[in-house]
């Protein structure tokens, strides 16, 4: 069978034609040399048929990438693992938060301010050479949801009323100078065209080019500790509702770790795992 004659099923229910080279770029993002790329395309290629799921696919490479080396695995699960953030949304607000800082932003996540009108909540402050910028975002718990129009449109108003509110650079002692959205999926068409026409930064998994969410984590090395593979869901869960939401505050603090009675065996293959992670 021609794999490029293969129609699979995306997590949208939409059909698309199998693309060899998409399966290979998101491997070679691991780390992957090309030998084992080049074996695992073969292998999956081998057992595709008609109407076979992303997700099936999705589950094939990454069980023979786990096989080989853990945290190739655990690179490969990233977009699947932010979505193990939910289900509330907050740990992916830290995780956003996290980002900036280790951008050289200067962060504050969840704080109440006055706009003109009315207070707001926003997800993160972030703060850089005077200039400020509130982030709103917006978490989908499972594939196939995309960030409509409607959601850069109500994030605006609220900008533009905390904009309204002079007394707020005055206190901070900075410029408001952009709003913006962040989401775990991707935009709709409208909604990158309205967000670029009205001045807000849409930034989503694969937006902007090459400095996406994707490109962020990978060029940061933050990732969030849903990629281990050695970690349970009970532990992961654990761990996030203590705060605990990129791998490397793991490194730096192995309390928690010894709080979940892991042993002193399996500890050290998480602690390895990770540090192949963030370290690579």
């Amino acid at each position: 069978m021609n794999a490029s004659s293969v129609d699979i099923i995306k997590s949208s229910g939409d059909y698309v034609k199998f693309s060899l080279e998409k399966l290979r770029s998101s491997l070679k993002r691991t780390g992957a040399d090309n030998t084992l790329v080049e074996t695992i395309i073969e292998t999956v290629v081998g057992e595709l048929y008609q109407g076979i799921s992303t997700k099936e696919i999705y589950n094939r490479a990454f069980a023979l990438l786990k096989k080989k080396k853990s945290y190739l695995a655990s690179k490969y699960k990233l977009k699947n693992a932010i979505y193990e953030l939910g289900p509330t949304g907050f740990p992916f607000e830290r995780f956003v938060g996290a980002i900036l800082k280790y951008s050289g932003y200067n962060i504050e996540v969840g704080k109440i301010i006055q706009g003109k009108c009315v207070k707001h909540e926003i997800d993160v402050i972030a703060t850089k050479n005077n200039e400020t910028h509130i982030i709103e975002c917006k978490f989908h718990g499972e594939q196939g949801l995309n960030c409509n129009v409607k959601i850069p449109l109500y994030i605006n108003s609220r900008y533009q009323d905390v904009k309204a509110n002079g007394d707020f650079n005055l206190e901070n002692n900075t410029i408001l100078s952009k709003g913006w959205v962040v989401t775990n999926t991707r935009f709709t068409e409208d909604a990158l065209v309205y967000g670029n026409c009205v001045g807000l930064y849409l930034l989503s998994w694969d937006c902007p080019k090459n400095n996406g969410l994707k490109d962020r984590i990978d060029r940061l090395r933050l990732y969030p500790i849903t990629v281990s593979t050695l970690l349970s869901n009970r532990e992961k869960q654990f761990l996030l509702s203590r705060d605990v939401v990129l791998c490397r505050e793991l490194i730096g603090d192995v309390f928690y770790l010894d709080h979940l009675g892991i042993s002193d065996t399996r500890k050290q293959k998480i602690l390895n795992e990770i540090k192949q992670l963030c370290n690579q």
